[in-house]
């Protein structure tokens, strides 16, 4: 914009001549030499801290106990929590004080005009961007002091090491042992009496007639109180059918799972691990009322409808010497939906004979 060009003051209402950009007045680092290089050696160190800072706080978080405590007298504080959230809170004060320390001392401050233009874009406009970025690079200094980039890519580089490193709170490692420990592991056992889940009165074959569906739980659920026991429940929980045995098609190696036609499968969808209990009596199938999977429990609990992709597994049950419907071990494939890490080549799906 021309500094003699006028513009129009709208609160005095008349025009007023363009006052133009104020002169230009040097910084102290950009006279004094041993100003920017102090000021270059400043940034470079609080960058340089930021690592240093980062590997702190991984040592802090292995090596401090969880439950050692700081006393401040009027707070009582968990020393673990302070040493993350001071290294963790310096790093990236630091980062920011040093970008700003970087914009007002070293990158350029003159100031710049230039009128508008429609926004179409010319080769002529190209060539200019082109070369004011080029221009924007020199007056970064980062040609003249190259460690500047690299200080700073490091920095934030390992700023973001304690970010990534608060994952392992979310829980285990999942490893194959681990899953198979807790994922892919229930309370049932051998012996394991199943209770109805509605007075937890022990099952008896009596008790079920042909066609009714109960819920059940294993008893030694009763045994474990809190969190434990909530996603013990969770799965664990079993549905127990009684079928005409001359109605339903029981696979040569599953002979033994069933008493009577009296059979157990997993409550726990194989979609997303809804539970479901929505019986037709009349076909044997089970229908989940989140997204309608249907599973044939007459057919060892195969899929006849729906998007899930494994069959139901099936809890081996028998009948014990006090005449006790109990469990002859744990779900021989894992409850609940699938996940990436899950090795599903073994369920059963279309035969099993």
């Amino acid at each position: 914009m021309s500094d003699n060009l006028p513009v129009k003051d709208p609160d005095l209402g008349h025009v007023v001549p363009d006052p133009g950009i104020e002169e230009h007045v040097e910084r102290f680092a950009d006279v004094d030499r041993g100003a920017g290089n102090r000021a270059y050696r400043a940034i470079l160190i609080m960058l340089g801290l930021v690592p240093v800072l980062a590997i702190a706080f991984v040592v802090i978080y292995f090596v401090v106990p969880k439950t050692m405590y700081i006393d401040f007298g009027w707070l009582h504080a968990s020393a673990l929590n302070v040493g993350l959230g001071t290294t963790a809170g310096l790093a990236v004060l630091l980062i920011g004080i040093a970008v700003i320390q970087w914009a007002r001392v070293i990158m350029g401050d003159e100031e710049m005009a230039e009128e508008r233009h429609t926004a179409a874009s010319s080769e002529e406009d190209r060539a200019a961007t082109i070369a004011k970025w080029n221009d924007g690079v020199e007056q970064s200094g980062v040609k003249r002091r190259p460690l500047l980039l690299g200080a700073l890519g490091g920095a934030v580089g390992f700023a973001v090491i304690p970010g990534v490193l608060l994952f392992a709170d979310m829980g285990p490692w999942p490893t194959r042992k681990v899953r198979e420990e807790t994922l892919e592991k229930t309370i049932w056992a051998e012996d394991i009496v199943l209770l109805n889940d509605e007075n937890w009165v022990p099952l008896r074959p009596e008790h079920l007639e042909i066609g009714q569906l109960v819920n059940a739980q294993p008893a030694n659920l009763l045994d474990l109180h809190g969190t434990e026991l909530q996603q013990q429940k969770a799965k664990a929980a079993i549905i127990v059918v009684r079928m005409d045995p001359a109605s339903i098609r029981i696979p040569e190696s599953r002979k033994d799972w069933q008493v009577s036609g009296i059979l157990a499968y997993s409550k726990i969808c194989t979609h997303v691990g809804c539970p479901i209990s929505l019986w037709e009596r009349q076909t044997h199938h089970l229908l989940c009322p989140c997204h309608q999977s249907t599973f044939d429990l007459g057919n060892s609990g195969t899929v006849v409808f729906g998007p899930a992709a494994r069959a139901l597994p099936q809890l081996p049950i028998r009948v014990n010497e006090e005449g006790y419907l109990v469990a002859q071990s744990d779900f021989t494939v894992p409850v609940g939906p699938s996940y990436f890490e899950r090795d599903s080549r073994n369920d059963f799906q279309d035969g099993d004979e």
